[in-house]
């Protein structure tokens, strides 16, 4: 296996162990509601707290990659991220479950920033950059398929400790296997950011661009958590139990991720704007019909709602090299990431605190309509490219 390809495998299978763990969180709030007796406003902070810290640590960890490796640095944060699950696994208590979601949200944040960067290094000497993100987003979205619908149906037969222990086993099995599978070959960091430079010698980058992109990114990030947040107490409303919220959450996934590889390629033949206008309308539009549609229908929908949901991410990747300034490529993605996850994680938050006064109906309306705003903004971001 030629070292490019071993790199986007390993990015690959670094996004799907690190969203399948992200994600699962959505699979288990209910179950965690039910068992500490918390508002919807702590349930947002349950999420916060694991998405957060997440962003908050992705331009350190971009940072902290250039002095020890981005190999070391990858590896070490899926390991600690199996860690929080097993300590989340023993937790008999709010603070505990809520220290182990800051530590996996600490090891989450080392994946997008040097994973990103590592499939950009791979791929950008014989081409095919976007290409190679549309299939490490995709990746990522199949774990976010797996691994919540795995424990989802574990839950039938287990309890939520049993099950949550067994996936932290996963993230440390996942960080052995990427100290194998990283080329020992792969390009240096500094070598990276020389390539990237002369890629874009002759271009200043777009600060304008880049900044519209990111608001457009934050939007996009703030409606997508804010919905996964609420959906399973939607689902609830309707009648579903945990194993049916499980199934639910695994059919948006599915959609999510051929919605992530097909936006990319998309993106490519329409244009960037085209494909976020499709999308994000879309997207508005589903959310206001799962709100209204029986359990049946929404079930139904849901393929259709993850492909437009996470189908936006894939497009806005892509912009970022070609936005970034020569020589800032990896610290144009850590700040992307750090900005979309970022505005991820106060979603749930301010959203939640809408959930408990008006209701989850509300609150979900209320992103649908926030979500329109992304369509000037991606107008901006096309002419800058």
């Amino acid at each position: 296996m030629s070292s490019r390809k071993r790199s986007l495998l390993a990015a690959s299978g670094a996004h799907a162990v690190h969203d399948g763990l992200t994600d699962l969180i959505y699979v288990l709030l209910p179950i965690w509601q039910a068992q500490f007796a918390i508002s919807y406003a702590m349930i947002g902070l349950l999420r916060a707290s694991y998405s957060g810290v997440m962003a908050s640590f992705q331009l350190l960890a971009s940072r902290l990659a250039k002095r020890w490796g981005r190999e070391r640095m990858l590896i070490g944060g899926t390991a600690l991220a199996g860690v929080a699950y097993l300590i989340a696994g023993q937790a008999g208590g709010l603070a505990t479950l809520l220290v182990a979601l800051m530590l996996g949200g600490l090891g989450a944040s080392t994946q997008h920033p040097l994973a990103s960067s590592l499939v950009t290094d791979a791929y950008e000497p014989g081409g095919g950059v976007k290409e190679a993100l549309s299939q490490y987003n995709f990746a990522g979205d199949i774990g976010k398929t797996l691994i919540p619908g795995a424990v989802g149906l574990l839950l039938v037969v287990v309890s939520w400790q049993t099950s949550v222990t067994l996936i932290g086993l996963l993230g440390l099995a996942a960080a052995l296997l990427l100290w194998w599978l990283i080329p020992s070959s792969q390009p240096a960091h500094a070598g990276g950011a020389v390539k990237a430079a002369k890629a874009h010698a002759g271009r200043a980058g777009s600060v304008g661009g880049l900044r519209a992109l990111l608001a457009t990114g934050t939007l996009d990030s703030t409606v997508r958590m804010g919905f996964l947040t609420f959906l399973p107490f939607l689902l609830k409303s309707k009648g579903a139990g945990t194993a049916g919220i499980g199934v639910a959450m695994s059919l948006l996934f599915v959609g999510g991720a051929f919605g992530k590889l097909l936006c990319g390629y998309l993106g490519a033949r329409i244009g960037m704007m085209k494909t976020v206008w499709a999308t994000e309308s879309a997207t508005s539009l589903c959310i206001v019909a799962a709100v209204f549609l029986p359990l049946a229908g929404v079930m139904v929908m849901l393929p259709l709602l993850g492909l437009a949901l996470n189908g936006t991410s894939s497009v806005l990747y892509g912009a970022v090299p070609e936005l970034a300034a020569p020589g800032k490529r990896e610290q144009a993605f850590a700040l992307f990431y750090t900005g979309t996850i970022g505005a991820g994680a106060l979603s749930p938050v301010l959203f939640g605190r809408v959930g408990d006064v008006m209701g989850v109906p509300v609150a979900l309306l209320s992103l649908a309509a926030l979500l329109l705003l992304t369509l000037p903004l991606s107008w901006r971001v096309q002419k800058s490219l």
